[in-house]
């Protein structure tokens, strides 16, 4: 069943603390279409509403992403944070690196680089070994060891396109996504290689079943534009 998103804007604002302009109606599904962040804001963000709780101990995150802004530039990928942490962030360092940070130090991949040109980039982690990696393009990186015996705290928020951290007072445009994202799915275990690389491929998987984003529930805020896969 999905988390209740009645209170979802103020449960937002109260936690956060964020003086925003009120979002769009919750809406679900995005097959086919592709979520577009045109430009660098302080405001502009997608709400995702899971369809469980987001207390886990393995995850796989996967999504397609596109951006032409430059390396040198830190991008925020995926947030999630309760009232004291950020439970699961990935960002794209300003030295190029990807990381993923769980309440506290992160840990950083050396990955090819984010494009103009979609790349199909999957996380997964696990608890009980703490092995971590990235897979892009369905190629896996070399594990990390991180956090093992780690548990993701449940309700939170999470955001595409800004990171909400409140001891900085809110959102920052110098942290914002500008570019594309689709096809975002996220699973409360790991995927095998060949799921994933099916994954990858198009082909039929089993659906996320935190994020399924043929019926994933969403609020969009600011310019964020829904457009069509073409």
């Amino acid at each position: 069943m999905s988390v209740n998103s009645g209170m979802f804007a103020v449960v937002l604002l109260g936690v956060f603390g964020l003086s925003l302009t009120l979002p769009t109606a919750t809406q679900v599904g995005l097959t086919d279409k592709v979520l577009v962040f045109p430009y660098e804001t302080d405001f502009s963000f997608v709400a995702l509403i899971p369809q469980k709780e987001m207390g886990l101990r393995a995850f796989t995150l996967c999504m397609r992403v596109a951006t032409e802004l430059p390396e040198e530039r830190q991008i925020i990928l995926f947030a999630y944070r309760t009232a004291d942490y950020d439970e699961l962030n990935v960002w794209r360092e300003k030295d190029g690196r990807v990381s993923f940070y769980m309440s506290g130090d992160g840990t950083f991949f050396h990955l090819p680089p984010l494009t103009t040109f979609r790349t199909s980039l999957c996380l997964t982690w696990e608890s009980r070994t703490g092995l971590t990696a990235f897979w892009v393009e369905g190629k896996r990186s070399t594990y990390q060891v991180y956090k093992p015996g780690h548990t993701i705290r449940p309700k939170g928020t999470i955001l595409l396109g800004q990171d909400p951290d409140q001891h900085l007072g809110g959102l920052e445009a110098m942290q914002s996504f500008v570019g594309e994202v689709t096809d975002l799915n996220m699973w409360d275990f790991v995927l095998s290689r060949s799921m994933i690389q099916a994954w990858h491929y198009r082909h039929k998987v089993p659906k996320g079943n935190i994020f399924d984003w043929g019926n994933i529930e969403y609020e969009l805020n600011g310019n964020v534009m829904v457009v069509d896969d073409d």
